[in-house]
């Protein structure tokens, strides 16, 4: 079981793509487990409070990049496989999007922080947050205690806090790596399974299982792939 933050560092960093809850429609797995050892979510727990802290040190350490970048859902990626991760499916922001400007203008900043610099409202705010993060256009930076008990996260831009590099792998090579990666771990998938996971559509899944796979078709006249 996973106790200190370093150890849970350790473990992404080893399975590359995690989610932080499990989710039972996406075939990764998830750093609650690994703390836990529970499948379902138990917030009276003293491992609940080991990990709503830790979830949030990853990041603020420079150690596990944390933001909603696989399935819409908040998730740990290790910080060597971002370039890959970006470079199949990053997407550029809309031109002067307000929150990008003030961010990268700023620093990394909170909700309320960008609200106050944006002028916008919080459902605005909130939403272009959640969109920037599944472009892998923020991400989770590190947690500022004053004026909340709980805490606000701040966020910040993915490629600055991680030092991107200006050259990434070309896309479709990424693409093949992440889901021979996922398939390592699932043992076998559906398009829908590792479309599922990066938001990919389904057509495009199929092609990139086609190229590292082999396909068969189940009873159920489903197609499923599995290691070569």
């Amino acid at each position: 079981m996973i106790r200190t933050v370093p150890q849970a560092a350790k473990w992404v960093d080893k399975v590359g793509l995690a989610l932080l809850f499990p989710k039972a429609d996406i075939v990764l797995p998830s750093l609650w487990e690994q703390v836990s050892g529970l499948q379902v979510t138990d917030w009276d727990t003293e491992e609940m409070n080991f990990f709503w802290w830790a979830k949030d040190e990853l990041p603020a350490r420079g150690l596990t990049c944390v933001g909603k970048h696989l399935a819409r859902h908040v998730s740990c990626v290790a910080p060597h496989l971002l370039p890959t991760l970006v470079a199949a499916n990053g997407e550029l922001p809309e031109d002067h999007d307000p929150v990008v400007e003030a961010i990268r203008r700023v620093g990394p900043m909170t909700g309320p922080e960008l609200r106050d610099a944006t002028g916008l409202a919080k459902k605005e705010v909130d939403r272009s947050i959640a969109s920037l993060h599944h472009q892998l256009v923020l991400t989770n930076s590190h947690l500022v205690h004053e004026g909340s008990t709980w805490g606000t996260l701040a966020h910040d831009l993915l490629a600055r806090k991680w030092k991107l590099p200006k050259r990434l792998p070309e896309r479709d090579a990424a693409r093949r790596e992440l889901a021979a990666l996922v398939l390592r771990h699932a043992g076998e998938l559906t398009a829908a399974d590792l479309g599922g996971a990066f938001g990919w559509r389904r057509k495009e899944a199929a092609a990139v299982l086609d190229e590292i796979a082999d396909g068969h078709d189940d009873p159920g006249g489903f197609r499923i792939w599995a290691q070569r």
